[in-house]
């Protein structure tokens, strides 16, 4: 699954996306420095596979990854073609969850696009872009779906009457994931404005409170979390050695990164999860969405664990990490044997049995 990064050009895309993959994308004072979505695979910080590594000692520790697209940067217009508009929105449209960067750093040296630091009127410059390609998007719709309506096809009809919703909550200037409509009645449309968002305040390494204070009261208004970091803090952070950067963490009096809280967010964002499996060979963490239950979790490591599931053994990770071995687990009956309705839980370690 795929996160795509989208804000005003100059917010600083490129370089969280840079600090995120440790990549290459292309940073300067100019707006459209990036042309091209850069996509970069980026691991899932998480302590409980260090531990169980350290219990374990496999061979090899594999984490939980997430897909980031860093999307050059929107302007105003962009809906009717301004600048790249149309190749962005396409970009934005593959993606299924959307980080909105926005600036809240003051530097004489990187244009501000818009004039100065305003998290709500850059943050409305963006939606009203994705709200006015929705709106044309759902124009598109009406005239697909109309003439199968009208010859009484029944799923027509009512895709019809849910694109009339639509249309009047876009036309009021909402976005589509704010009118409380059920995920797979909407699926099927690709809307922009229906993408879960995550809003991430880019500060200087002195954070203006008021400028912090405008980026939460616009993300509550919109039911949406927030967070902030100072990108060019983070891109100097994974430049040092890593045996450096948890003596300069708590210089700053922190425990964790700017970086590692957008992807823990950005992961929960998209409803994802991690249960483990664990053994000599491997630890490893396994990527899953909420609510899956135990074959689906199966299919996730081969399709031949999904269709001859039998049952799974599983235990928390609390349990392993307070006992420290399997065989305890065992003794103290803290091993259940679960079957094809159990749903898995975040942090769960599971053996699965299947029949080949």
């Amino acid at each position: 699954m795929e996160i795509g990064i989208v804000g005003l050009p100059n917010v600083g895309k490129s370089t969280l996306f840079n600090a995120l993959t440790s990549g290459h994308a292309a940073s300067s004072n100019y707006p459209f420095t990036t042309i091209e979505p850069n996509v970069g695979v980026v691991l899932v910080p998480d302590s409980r596979l260090a531990r169980l590594t350290s219990l374990f000692h496999p061979k090899k520790t594999t984490p939980a990854a997430v897909r980031f697209v860093d999307i050059a940067g929107l302007v105003k217009g962009a809906s009717q073609g301004e600048g790249l508009g149309n190749k962005f929105l396409a970009h934005i449209r593959e993606v299924d969850a959307i980080i909105h960067l926005v600036r809240l750093f003051k530097d004489p040296d990187v244009v501000h696009t818009l004039g100065g630091v305003d998290a709500n009127r850059d943050l409305e410059v963006i939606e009203t872009e994705l709200v006015l390609a929705d709106l044309a998007s759902v124009e598109k719709q009406f005239e697909k779906v109309s003439g199968k309506a009208r010859t009484g096809d029944k799923s027509a009809t009512a895709a019809l009457a849910l694109l009339a919703k639509i249309k009047a909550g876009l036309e009021a200037g909402k976005t589509v994931r704010s009118l409380g409509l059920p995920e797979k009645d909407i699926k099927e449309f690709f809307f922009l404005t229906a993408k879960p968002a995550l809003y991430v305040g880019n500060t200087d390494e002195s954070p203006d409170p008021a400028a912090i204070r405008g980026l939460e009261d616009a993300a509550k208004a919109r039911n949406s979390d927030c967070l902030t970091l100072c990108g060019k803090l983070e891109a100097e952070i994974v430049q040092l050695p890593e045996e450096d950067r948890a003596p300069f963490l708590a210089d700053l009096g922190l425990t964790q990164t700017g970086l590692e809280r957008v992807i823990v967010a950005a992961y929960k964002l998209l409803r994802q999860q991690s249960y483990f499996t664990a053994g000599e060979d491997e630890v490893r963490a396994w990527t899953i969405t909420q609510g899956m239950k135990a074959p689906q979790a199966a299919g996730v490591i081969h399709t031949d664990f999904e269709k001859g599931f039998i049952k799974a053994d599983v235990y928390n990770f609390t349990d392993i990490d307070k006992f420290e071995a399997e065989s305890a687990l065992r003794e103290k009956g803290l091993i259940r044997s679960e079957g094809k309705e159990y749903v898995v839980k975040d942090g769960d370690v599971c053996f699965f049995k299947f029949s080949s």
